[in-house]
């Protein structure tokens, strides 16, 4: 008896002992991290940051958890989701319903088509198979830019318009070396070489570059009905009908390229045209009409529901402002995308996060990649969500926002940087 009293308390005292080691570990990594976040260059603004044991699900470190900020670019993780849980493997691309001689078309809102980065031609091929082709173009409920865009960024590169049947991203690609060159060439023509500070004017389709500019530039154009027939007319080499109605009949879907390419894409380089076509592409399973708020209202009402911060999410980049997370709402999402979807797939398409910024190629020497996170930025906000794996084998669940600075958003990086990589030496 008295044997096994001892045995009872020797199991007893070692457990109290791992106890104490863990609890010990515990604060010392809390200590860690609230000595960076403390630092004096983070006083004056605000931060959150919550992680979690991605297995145990224990929580670590919680800081303004239950905080909203705005997400910026963190929004395209939502985004991700979204696409994984309404999409299929391949992207729908086209719609179409034959009716006596003629086929009736509507797009998808696929971002592929002729991009200058995919370059996707399966509906263009397709179609050029076809004999009457009639393009019906009011299958949405939407405007062209998303609620809250700045109206200043018409001519920047990352604020394309959105539509239901894109072209070459939404974007003129134009270069001025030994030549002026344009692409597509539907809009040489209105393309000049001058010394301007505006890259297009603002309410119609007339394009600038400087005789010293060096770069390649990307130029959103103004979308329209009778622009994007022009568009198809010139891909498939024929003429098509603009049709004010689509008939009654089961449609017939054309699908396109993976979506886990443009998954991949968008994440790695923060692609906020391919984000907002993706969301709007995803509504178009739940509903005949195309449209970003139904995709949204979709999901909160449903994968979205049981978020413990329901948040305001208007639309599928982050580029708004009126964007409202908490840092618990991301790592909740990434626990669902880390519980649903393999690890292979799921660290083959989220970009690796280096010393700087986001990376194709892992940028420390002297540290193995172990960071796997979407950043978001825009002035005086940077936040970044994601996986940490540990030396140790673990791995964590993150969302480190910081909004509000007025500091350089180098120095939040570093930060950010420094007290992630203590997550990783020692957890």
């Amino acid at each position: 008896m008295l044997k096994k009293h001892k045995t009872k308390f020797k199991v007893l005292i070692t457990r109290c002992f791992i106890g104490t080691i863990l609890l010990s570990g515990c604060s010392s990594i809390k200590k860690t991290i609230n000595s960076k976040i403390e630092d004096d260059n983070l006083q004056n603004s605000f931060h959150g940051l919550v992680v979690i044991d991605a297995n145990s699900h224990k929580e670590i470190y919680n800081l303004n958890g239950d905080k909203y900020f705005t997400p910026a670019s963190n929004t395209k993780v939502v985004t991700f989701y979204t696409g994984l849980n309404l999409l299929p493997k391949n992207i729908p691309t086209l719609k179409y319903v034959v009716a006596n001689d003629t086929i009736f078309i509507e797009g998808t809102g696929d971002p592929t088509w002729l991009h200058p980065y995919f370059m996707d031609s399966t509906a263009i091929n397709w179609l050029k198979k076809q004999r009457t082709i009639a393009l019906y173009t009011k299958n949405h409920d939407e405007q062209r830019y998303g609620p809250g865009w700045a109206w200043e960024d018409y001519d920047t590169y990352f604020s394309p318009e959105k539509s239901t049947l894109p072209f070459y991203g939404n974007v003129v690609t134009i270069s001025n070396n030994e030549a002026l060159e344009v692409s597509p060439k539907t809009f040489f023509d209105k393309t000049l070489v001058k010394d301007t500070t505006i890259k297009r004017e603002e309410f119609h389709n007339q394009f600038y570059i400087s005789p010293t500019e060096k770069d390649t530039l990307e130029v959103p154009f103004m979308t329209s009905d009778s622009l994007t027939k022009q568009l198809l007319e010139t891909a498939i080499g024929k003429e098509i009908i603009l049709t004010p109605h689509f008939p009654d009949s089961e449609k017939q879907m054309l699908y396109g390229m993976e979506t886990d390419s443009i998954y991949k894409r968008m994440l790695l380089k923060s692609d906020n045209f391919l984000a907002e076509q993706l969301l709007f592409a995803a509504s178009g399973m739940i509903s005949d009409t195309l449209s970003t708020q139904n995709a949204i209202e979709f999901m909160l009402d449903n994968q979205f529901k049981d978020l413990e911060h329901r948040p305001r999410w208007v639309d599928g980049s982050g580029l708004s402002r009126y964007n409202l997370f908490t840092p618990k709402s991301f790592v909740q999402i990434l626990q669902k995308l880390h519980q649903e979807i393999p690890e292979e797939r799921l660290f083959a398409l989220f970009p690796m996060w280096g010393p700087d910024n986001t990376v194709e190629k892992w940028e420390d020497p002297t540290t193995e990649p172990f960071l796997f996170a979407k950043s978001g930025s825009f002035g005086n906000n940077y936040n970044l969500s994601g996986y940490v794996k540990t030396k140790s084998g673990k791995l964590l669940i993150f969302s480190f926002m910081n909004n509000h600075f007025r500091i350089p958003s180098k120095v939040i990086r570093k930060t950010m940087y420094a007290t992630l990589k203590s997550l990783h030496e020692n957890y």
